[in-house]
């Protein structure tokens, strides 16, 4: 299981925390969060074989590039207004 990341981003005066997380070989997930207020407004799950399609699943480099990749996506959405 790999460490997690945190962000806070603030988009048109009102600032999200995102949070995106490894679940682990037991439960194959990459999992983020979207906070706005205390409460989550977005959760999006993707299955390791989904996120690790150019790489083994086993490789800790390649699931924290994933996770690295959909919490900058993410990121990204808020930056260009989607969540408003």
């Amino acid at each position: 299981m790999e460490k997690g990341f945190n962000s806070d981003v603030t988009s048109d005066g009102v600032t999200y925390h995102i949070q995106t997380e490894d679940w682990g070989r037991e439960n194959p997930y990459l999992v983020s969060r979207v906070f706005r207020n205390g409460a989550v407004i977005k959760t999006i799950k993707t299955a390791y074989e989904e996120a690790l399609k150019s790489g083994p699943s086993s490789h800790s480099e390649s699931i924290r590039l994933a996770m690295r990749e959909q919490h900058h996506q993410i990121l990204d959405l808020i930056n260009s207004g989607q969540f408003n």
